[in-house]
């Protein structure tokens, strides 16, 4: 017997070509698995060979490598790539060769109410720096704006769209009574969805109503208008209204003009437009005033009727003549302060308030003392005129009413408020005192009685700044401290607020012009700074800057124009603010008297 071995197993011809080609791993594949896995084909490109299997110096085959790598990509994709897209939010825009606007199946007038209006000048971004409302160019830049806007929407609704007219627009000077654009001039803001008369000139709509959407109009290409709208110019060409009204004579109509707006838009832009006005950034004169005390209680600045400037400095009491400029030295009280003056309505007679609780009146063209009057235990912060009834707020919390004519102190004792009476004024045409005090409160007074006719607790700091109109009748106006920094305007026929305002700093003085209806206001904390508005839109003229400490003290000139201002920096400050009253021939009577209130309609 002969030992039989078995013959080594001899590789087949794929097996040594798989060994020869590293790459061929399709040839070395299982039999039961011809499809091999992702991981195994993973592993098969990615695992380079350990270094036993392979020559330590055998360099790695970098089109295998890349092959490898797209492979496992193609893989992962694959993976990631969802049978369906996920639905999209937005709505899909349709986008053509031609953007010409489609105004087929659009409300026009929803889509229009629904833009939101431009952001209000007294609420900027707070990116941008805020733009004083006083400036000249700012009240320029507003009113071309608003100009614009208006002649935008007349040539493209074409007065479809009934839309509010600016306030400061006349639809009588800009449009002519037959105009195709009464539709703008409409207070009413547009419905949803409009009404007969106002979407008769607009083409039936041929889709299903929808919620409309801020998109006014929808650009599409001409090829999306073959099925039920071949009419790509606008239904209102020359050529349609001739043929329906024949040939147009008229010769201020769109069809004879060159220019390619409309003749009422023509109209607008051509008619005179009110000039702002200009309000100086700067006082045109500057006065020294030593010893000026800084006390939001106090109340050391008036101007007479007779032209000359009173003010308190320390123990003193100076007058500036503002005709001659000449400054004369009233009174010096020596172991007193002045806390307040006042002059007479008509006359050369200013009254003093001191430390002491006193009240002195002077004649000032004499410089001699007239009298002295007791009857305050605290300072006298406050003086009010009105004719010969003289009124003194005190820290003692009362106000006495003073006949001057008579011997005694005082006429009347007034007990209403709980701190200290900061700010007093005179209505002398309704006959009322308004009063202001510490304890945030505004009592209005009617003639000499006892008991307040209203007690207006609405404010949320002290009441200084007190000032009633010469326009209109009972309308009174506060300001309120840091606190509160609003200024109401008050009924005081029927103790209602009638419009407020926030100014953003604390109110020290306000005032009236005598010549427009407009107000004065000086402010404390934070910006010291002299606003003009006007009443009763509550727009600001102008802001004035210059002084550096809170503006106490403010006074304006007999003829209205001018306005001083007084702060805790020891200056006084003069302002043009106002313009000249033009005379309307009322008898000779002058500015402030009793005739004028019937010169206007109230």
């Amino acid at each position: 017997m002969t030992d039989t071995h078995p013959e080594p197993h001899q590789p087949s011809s794929a097996v040594t070509r798989a060994m020869d080609d590293p790459t061929a791993t399709d040839a070395i594949s299982p039999r039961e698995n011809d499809t091999p896995s992702t991981a195994a084909r993973k592993r098969s490109h990615i695992v380079p060979t350990s270094g036993h299997d392979r020559g330590a110096s055998e360099p790695v085959d970098a089109a295998a490598l890349t092959q490898a790598l797209h492979s496992v990509e193609g893989d992962v994709q694959s993976r990631q790539r969802t049978p369906m897209g996920s639905p999209s939010r937005k709505r899909q825009r349709i986008y053509g060769d031609r953007f010409i606007p489609n105004r087929e199946g659009r409300d026009l007038q929803a889509s229009f109410s629904l833009i939101p209006d431009p952001p209000s000048p007294a609420t900027p971004s707070k990116s941008k720096k805020r733009t004083p409302h006083g400036e000249l160019h700012f009240q320029r830049t507003e009113e071309a704006n608003r100009t614009f806007s208006t002649l935008l929407r007349q040539e493209v609704f074409d007065g479809t769209v009934p839309q509010p007219t600016p306030p400061h627009l006349s639809p009588d000077a800009a449009f002519s009574p037959t105009s195709h654009s009464t539709a703008t001039n409409d207070p009413s803001r547009a419905r949803t969805p409009p009404s007969n008369h106002t979407s008769t000139s607009l083409p039936p709509a041929s889709l299903t109503p929808s919620t409309p959407h801020k998109n006014m109009f929808t650009y599409m290409s001409p090829q999306h208008h073959r099925n039920g709208s071949s009419r790509l110019t606008p239904h209102g060409t020359p050529g349609s209204r001739r043929s329906q009204r024949g040939p147009n004579m008229d010769p201020n109509s769109d069809l004879y003009s060159t220019s390619p707006i409309h003749f009422d838009s023509q109209r607008l832009l051509l008619s005179p437009k009110k000039t702002p006005r200009a309000v100086s950034k700067v006082p045109f004169k500057v006065l020294d005033a030593p010893d000026l005390a800084d006390d939001f209680y106090l109340n050391l600045v008036d101007w007479g009727s007779s032209n000359n400037l009173g003010v308190g400095l320390g123990s003193c009491v100076f007058m500036w003549n503002s005709g001659t400029g000449k400054v004369t030295k009233l009174c010096d009280l020596q172991d007193d302060i002045v806390t307040s003056v006042s002059w007479i309505q008509r006359g050369s007679h200013v009254s003093i308030g001191t430390s002491k609780g006193l009240v002195q009146i002077w004649d000032a063209e004499r410089c001699r003392r007239l009298r002295t009057m007791t009857g305050h235990t605290a300072r006298v912060g406050a003086l009010a005129w009105n004719d010969h009834i003289l009124s003194s707020g005190s820290r003692d919390r009362s106000i006495l009413h003073r006949d001057v004519r008579q011997p005694d102190q005082w006429l009347r004792k007034l007990t209403g408020h709980k701190q200290e009476v900061c700010g007093l004024r005179w209505n002398a045409e309704d006959g009322q005192l308004a009063s202001g005090g510490n304890d945030n409160q505004l009592m209005v007074w009617d003639k000499l009685n006892a008991n307040p006719l209203w007690k207006l607790t609405n404010h949320t700091a002290a009441v200084k700044a007190i000032a009633w109109s010469p326009h209109q009748h009972h309308l009174l106006a506060s300001g309120g401290g840091t606190a509160d920094r609003r200024i109401k305007f008050w009924n005081t026929q029927t103790g209602t607020c009638v419009n407020e305002i926030d100014t953003g700093s604390q109110v020290c003085n306000l005032a009236w012009s005598k010549n427009s209806n407009e107000l004065v206001s000086t402010h404390g904390f934070s910006q010291n700074q002299i606003v003009v508005w006007k009443y009763p839109s509550m727009t600001q003229v102008a802001s004035l800057t210059g002084h550096t400490y809170r503006v106490l003290y403010l006074a304006m000139s007999p003829d209205g124009q001018t306005v001083v201002t007084g702060a805790g920096d020891e200056t006084l400050r003069f302002w043009k603010c106002f313009n000249k009253r033009e005379r309307n021939g009322i008898g000779g009577e002058g500015v402030g008297s009793r005739l004028e209130q019937w010169s206007t309609i109230r």
